[in-house]
Parts: C-alpha cells; sequence; structure tokens
C-alpha cells in the first residue's frame, strides 16, 4: 500500500472480514483501546552461562537504523519474512514485546534486519507470541502478510527478534478452535475450558485460516448493530483466498458475536454466541490461537 492509502487507512478505518455475508467490520481508532497488559519482565540472555572464576567483556549487540525498514503491522505485506513452516507446532508459553521504541525484525538469526517491529500501534499486534528459542534469538509470530493470496502465500507471518531488543512474560492460554469437531476451547494453565460447540466458520470459497495465530487486537464498535454491543477479537492471520475485502486492501479475521453462528457461512471469521465471545474476549492480547480444520 502506498504511503497515502496507509494514512488514509489509518486516519480512518481497517476493514475486515465479517462472518455477516457482504458486510465488512470497520475498526475506529477513535474507540477506547484495550487494558494495559500486565508489566513484562526481562527475558534472559539464553546464551549466558554461570561463572565464578572468569569473566569477559560481552559482544557489543548490533544497532541498525530502522528507519528505512517496513513496520510490521496489520497492512503489511512483507516477502522477505517467512510463513509460519508448522503450522500445528507448539507455542512456548511466553509472549514478546519490543523493549524500547519499536526492534529489528530478521527473517532468520543472524541476517540483517528485514523489518522493524514497534512497542505500539493504533492496532496493537505488537505483543507476539513465541514459538522458538535460539541462543539470543526468540522466533514469534508477527500481524501482515509475506505475500497476498494472488501473488503468493498469505499464510501466517513469523520473524526472529534478538532477546536484548524485547521484554517477555509468561503467558500459559491459549485458544484451540477445532472445526470438524465442532467446538472452540481455551486451555488455561493445562485446563480445558469448553468456551462453546456452537458457531460459524468460513465457506469454501473464503475458509477460515487454519494453524496457528494469536490475538492481534480487541475492540468494541457500537455502531455494529450485528455485534450487540460485544467486543470484537481480531486475530493476526489473514484471508488464504482474499487480497482485500470491501475496497480495503487487508482481509483480517476475527471471533465475533452474530445472531446466525452455525455452520460454513461466512467470509472467514468464527461467529460465536454472547457467552463465547465474552470469555474470548477476556483473553490478553498476544493470546495464541491453533485452528484445526
Amino acid at each position: 500500500m502506498s504511503s497515502t492509502r496507509r494514512a488514509a487507512w489509518a486516519a480512518a478505518t481497517v476493514v475486515v472480514l465479517l462472518l455477516a455475508g457482504g458486510a465488512v467490520w470497520a475498526l475506529h481508532t477513535t474507540q477506547t483501546p484495550p487494558s494495559s497488559a500486565p508489566t513484562p519482565t526481562a527475558i534472559p540472555s539464553l546464551s549466558a552461562s554461570p561463572s565464578t572464576t572468569a569473566t569477559h567483556t560481552p559482544t557489543p549487540t548490533p544497532s541498525y537504523d530502522l528507519g528505512a525498514l517496513p513496520k510490521v503491522d496489520v497492512f503489511a505485506v512483507i516477502p522477505a519474512l517467512p510463513v509460519d513452516d508448522d503450522p500445528y507446532g507448539a507455542f512456548s508459553g511466553e509472549v514478546v514485546r519490543p523493549v524500547g521504541d519499536a526492534a529489528p525484525v530478521f527473517a532468520d538469526p543472524g541476517g540483517e534486519p528485514v523489518a522493524v517491529l514497534p512497542r505500539d500501534d493504533p492496532y496493537d499486534g505488537t505483543t507476539v507470541p513465541v514459538i522458538e528459542h535460539r541462543a539470543g534469538w526468540v522466533k514469534v509470530l508477527l500481524p501482515g502478510r509475506a505475500h497476498t493470496p494472488s501473488q503468493g502465500d498469505a499464510a501466517q507471518l513469523t520473524g526472529w527478534l534478538r532477546t536484548g531488543d524485547v521484554v517477555a512474560r509468561d503467558l500459559d492460554v491459549q485458544i484451540q478452535v477445532d472445526i470438524s469437531k465442532h467446538r472452540i476451547q481455551i486451555v488455561r494453565n493445562g485446563i480445558i475450558e469448553r468456551v462453546t460447540g456452537d458457531f460459524a466458520w468460513g465457506r469454501s470459497e473464503t475458509p477460515t485460516p487454519h494453524g496457528r495465530a494469536f490475538v492481534m487486537m480487541v475492540r468494541t464498535a457500537p455502531s455494529l448493530a450485528y455485534t450487540r454491543g460485544h467486543p470484537v477479537v481480531y486475530l493476526s492471520v489473514q484471508s488464504p483466498t482474499l487480497d482485500g475485502f470491501g475496497g480495503a486492501d487487508v482481509a483480517v479475521t476475527a471471533f465475533h458475536y452474530h445472531d446466525a453462528h452455525s455452520g460454513a457461512i461466512s467470509n472467514g471469521c468464527i461467529r460465536v454466541g454472547a457467552a463465547a465471545i465474552t470469555a474470548l474476549a477476556a483473553l490478553p492480547v498476544g493470546t495464541p490461537v491453533t485452528v484445526h480444520p
């Protein structure tokens, strides 16, 4: 998206997929932002080992000029970043967030950065779940896309962050969706809480994305009558078949309330009842989500 179009959307709305046939969601920046996440704690260096017999001077962490790098956000299309190569893999139980204004994002450890993840963004997506550790590095899920569906693989985006650039906290909760078994569950500290067995998902031509993702943002949109005042839980992953939706260059999926919430009837979002959306919206941003077909 050009800078002019990005500015226009950021000043107005982000359009995302709805489960109400041809309707669209509008995310207004004037809405009340989500509550602050708990104060994170510094993630330890994974390469450090205690020693009582010798000391050494640490190797300085390279710094980079981040101004020329593309920003990782819901609008981003960054071919240099990989999509998730293990979509049903485990999460580490941690989420991270940049410790400064922004953190460089790498396609692989040791290379040059190809993007930048801000600490704060109007559409959130800056508290991200860890899916792999290496010494001095964490691999995370990210918002945005590597490609639009017409140009390549639009699956869940990933990237690497240096541990020195982020702070972390434990988050032992995740959402599990199983479409064929008709169940949505919250798994909290190893305990399964059944949320609902009555929900709707994407039609064959606009399927709900499968695999790993995370809660990018939670917003309430009172102007959208069909939500009945319930919040919308927006996910990091976008449509596998739609480049954009409703005239926008994004096609974000979400959990949301709708009176009709049963069967394959949506444009990719997951429709649920009132009790289910209340439970899902209470989870913090960064919460891992896995959707099984």
